[in-house]
């Protein structure tokens, strides 16, 4: 247990953002073989078909006007989690499908820290832990500990693939 907690306090540290750049990493954990590093908004751009730019953060106001926004999560969505000290960057993550009214798969890239940092994890959870039941705020898994995490980031909602065509919300 307490090797566990210490494991996700130093993944905690080192999970600061979805864009800086790495070189080769190792598979494990849930996470896909690649040889090269992946940041999150490029990945969550070509899963979803979202033609969004600008860090993971700055999504949810670019997406005003121009794509469907909610609360609630549909398959193909993107979960736009909200900027922090400790994603400096936010983060974005594919929903893969719902396993029930507080808990999603996603699939992501770039969430983990050391050795798998960069790399693409498919069917992770993503559990809602706020009060209203809005998923303003999540928990999210972390597979080096193999839990979720005891972190709850903040979550502005999901963007869904359908664009809009008209300007108002």
């Amino acid at each position: 247990m307490i090797l566990r907690l210490a494991l996700l306090a130093l993944s905690g540290a080192a999970l600061s953002a979805c864009g800086s750049t790495r070189g080769p990493i190792a598979a494990g954990y849930g996470y896909e073989a690649s040889a090269g590093y992946q940041s999150c908004v490029p990945y969550a751009r070509e899963r979803s078909g979202i033609e969004l730019r600008g860090d993971a953060w700055q999504w949810w106001e670019v997406a005003a006007g121009r794509y469907d926004r909610s609360v609630r999560p549909r398959p193909g969505a993107v979960l736009v989690l909200q900027r922090t000290s400790r994603l400096r960057d936010g983060h974005v993550a594919v929903v893969s499908r719902v396993v029930g009214p507080r808990e999603i798969r996603v699939d992501h890239a770039n969430w983990a820290s050391g050795g798998l940092k960069g790399r693409v994890a498919r069917d992770q959870p993503v559990i809602d832990v706020s009060a209203r039941n809005d998923w303003s705020e999540v928990r999210v898994w972390y597979p080096p500990a193999r839990v979720v995490g005891n972190t709850v980031f903040p979550a502005h909602g999901f963007i869904h693939p359908e664009r809009r065509w008209a300007s108002a919300e």
